[in-house]
């Protein structure tokens, strides 16, 4: 197994919480950030822009994903479009279509065209894989956000959509491919091997780093460590015989 320093996928952190963020912008191995509406709600965030302008002050160099929250089109564009004047290390999520199932294909492509660095966020097939990158080209530097960890919520191993996506994109050289909702720390070594560009990892994942290369039989006399060390904590007796 590899160690950190040899992974070529590059690993950012996922969440909406100040402290946390800034905790792990410490170390050398955060390369980027990304955020969404849900992770801000869920991390009490009651103003979008003041939460996200402070952020920025903080970590001027190394690129952030702020979404739009919009439905329509046309405000989206507005949002979008404002929320990449607040720095060059902004990259905006578009969501690949709104709610009523509208490809968001057109603004996308005007978007990337006038120079705006996009996140198209929220895909699980290849289709969507596919006219998203088609309309991304390579005007601006972009991402997309495939949920890896989503579609094996189904029942679907997620391995052989994202090695076809990192074909799909190999054309563009401004284009990265995100393995987006990751479920446990062996993705970000899966995604390595196949070549997928970055890996978004939630702060509960990232505390598992500590783990990478533990020698497997320490790692089993520690769990038994634990179970006797809790049993003992909570006191249980048993009347035997």
């Amino acid at each position: 197994m590899k160690t950190l320093d040899q992974l070529n996928i590059k690993i950012f952190a996922d969440g909406a919480e100040l402290d946390g963020m800034l905790e792990l912008y410490k170390h050398p191995y955060i390369k980027g950030f990304t955020t969404n509406p849900t992770l801000m709600r869920k991390g009490g965030v009651a103003d979008y822009e003041q939460f996200s302008r402070k952020v920025l002050e903080h970590i001027p160099d190394r690129p952030i994903s702020f979404e739009v929250f919009s439905d329509e089109f046309d405000e989206m564009e507005r949002q979008a479009r404002h929320i990449s004047s607040w720095g060059e290390n902004v990259y905006v999520k578009i969501p690949i279509t709104n709610t009523r199932r509208e490809p968001a294909s057109e603004l996308i492509r005007r978007l990337a065209g006038d120079g705006v660095k996009l996140n198209v966020t929220a895909l699980l097939t290849l289709e969507q894989v596919r006219a998203a990158s088609a309309v991304l080209g390579n005007f601006a530097p972009s991402y997309i956000s495939v949920f890896a960890g989503r579609i094996a919520d189904t029942g679907t191993d997620p391995l052989p959509l994202m090695k076809e996506a990192v074909e799909i994109m190999a054309r563009y050289k401004s284009q990265e491919l995100i393995w987006a909702s990751p479920r446990e720390l062996l993705n970000i070594f899966q995604a390595d091997e196949i070549g997928c560009h970055i890996i978004t990892v939630t702060y509960d994942i990232l505390k598992k780093l500590p783990l990478v290369g533990m020698d497997l039989s320490e790692y089993s006399l520690d769990t038994v460590k634990m179970f006797h060390s809790d049993a003992q904590k909570a006191g249980y007796k048993l009347q035997v015989g």
